[in-house]
């Protein structure tokens, strides 16, 4: 049989309640850089090609249109299969195919890696074994099972050091550990969690029970050792969460590193896992990269730049601004101060300067938005320069309008535009004007009082002043 006929059946297990981590959110959807605690694992797992990943849910099923799509969830039900980790893997019973293995994964591990996964997978396939632990060496193991092992390698035992006495000083001295990470056989798996019982002071049913049982049914229990630590590192509380996070948030940033991206100091600077940055890219301290954000080569963001979901091209600059699901075309600059909010675009060399908000517009290619101003519900030609303190009055009190303006337009500053309005190709409007009305093709639009000057006004005012002191 091939690898990959041999592919495995992964179960997460993600169906514990977490108090300790003083949530409403099941501690499996916690955020880690910008995706579920679970979804690492479960990405790990898809990662290393398992043939099905089954997710254990709680009753409540929280998971329910929150994993990818291809992802079985099953519900542990604790009046049908009881308490603790072989009651969650029992739950899965019914998608286990008896000849295939079966890697276990733990849904608060989210630093598994894919190749640990499928290197786990393949030498449980050469060796034969009925089980074999995924285990690594620590340099302070304290607090962990140590894996005994007999005089073929394979393991004797798993000693757990929770309380004193639990461990003889030999066994201390040993700094293989159990990292919690499975593969079985398929059908001894399923024969063997039938026979798990509750015979402990938790009276709960827990997997590595299954290991004994093999072993007493004549079944070799392994012991792949990896070199990765993280594997057992798991989120019980948020300080727990607050250390994979730096881990996590490490590994990124080096990832984007080595890809030719510059992160000037990585130490404050946040860069969710699913983020895209093209060679080349300089990002400043203080930035914070995050959701779908997609970013070209040769960009320069920051610094203190946020971008959550933005789409932005090659060469594009963006300084000290806001931007949310806002599309930036090559050579766009942004900032310093700038907010584009969902549905800004601002085309190849467009700009939005300091101070300058956009929501929901089309800035064409060159144009211009360089300070002070609001433009919103906006259709913006080429090569247009909007003046500053420019406005589009687009929100009548229940309905939002949109605005129109041509290609090579110039308004003056402080110009109003009330929409539905249109601004014709080439047409300028006077400074301080509001606009009501459509401005015609190389026309200009002007909406003021004349001005009345009062010669001599200061000394009126003077003399005013005296006459009320007397």
């Amino acid at each position: 049989m091939s690898a990959k006929d041999q592919a495995p059946t992964v179960i997460v297990l993600a169906a514990g309640r977490g108090t300790r981590m003083r949530s409403a959110t099941p501690k499996v959807l916690h955020d880690l850089c910008g995706a579920p605690l679970v979804d690492w694992v479960v990405r790990a797992a898809l990662g290393a090609a398992a043939h099905r990943v089954v997710v254990v849910d709680q009753p409540a099923r929280p998971l329910v249109g929150r994993l990818r799509d291809g992802v079985d969830v099953v519900e542990q039900h604790a009046d049908r299969h009881g308490e603790g980790t072989a009651g969650a893997v029992a739950a899965a019973v019914e998608l286990i195919d008896p000849q295939r293995p079966v890697v276990v994964l733990a849904g608060d591990v989210p630093l598994v890696s894919p190749d640990s996964i499928a290197a786990l997978a393949a030498a449980h396939r050469e060796s034969g074994a009925g089980a074999t632990l995924l285990t690594t060496e620590l340099d302070d193991p304290s607090g962990y099972g140590r894996v005994v092992r007999d005089e073929r390698g394979n393991v004797a035992r798993v000693v757990e050091t929770k309380q004193p006495g639990d461990a003889t000083p030999d066994e201390l001295l040993i700094r293989e550990v159990n990292t919690g990470i499975y593969a079985f056989d398929g059908g001894l798996l399923v024969a063997a969690l039938a026979r798990v019982g509750t015979d402990n002071a938790q009276n709960e049913r827990y997997l590595p029970d299954v290991l004994a049982i093999l072993r007493g049914d004549g079944h070799d229990v392994g012991g792949f050792r990896s070199d990765d630590p993280n594997l057992v590192r798991g989120v019980n509380d948020r300080v727990q969460l607050g250390e994979i996070r730096a881990i996590a948030q490490q590994q990124i940033i080096a990832a984007h590193q080595r890809a030719g991206v510059t992160v000037v100091n990585p130490a404050s600077t946040v860069i969710d896992r699913d983020v895209e940055i093209g060679g080349d890219t300089v990002i400043e301290p203080g930035c914070v990269l995050r959701g779908a954000t997609r970013i070209g080569s040769g960009a320069t963001i920051g610094p203190h730049t946020t971008v959550v979901d933005g789409q932005l091209g090659d060469g594009v600059s963006a300084v000290h601004s806001h931007i949310l699901g806002a599309v930036a075309e090559p050579g766009a600059t942004i900032g310093p101060f700038s907010y584009l909010r969902p549905g800004a675009a601002l085309r190849t060399t467009a700009k939005a300067g300091a101070f300058v908000e956009i929501k929901n517009s089309d800035i064409g290619p060159g144009s211009k938005v360089p300070h002070l101003s609001y433009i919103g519900d906006a259709d913006v030609g080429p090569g247009t320069n909007l003046g500053a303190a420019t406005i589009t009055a687009n929100y009548d009190g229940r309905n939002k309008h949109r605005t129109t303006i041509g290609a090579g337009v110039k308004t003056g500053v402080d110009t109003t535009l009330v929409a539905p309005v249109t601004i014709g190709d080439g047409a300028y409007t006077g400074a301080g004007s509001v606009i009501t009305k459509d401005v015609p093709a190389d026309g200009l639009g002007i909406a003021r009082n004349r001005q009345r000057t009062l010669e001599g006004y200061a000394q009126l005012v003077e003399q005013r002043a005296a006459d009320e002191d007397a």
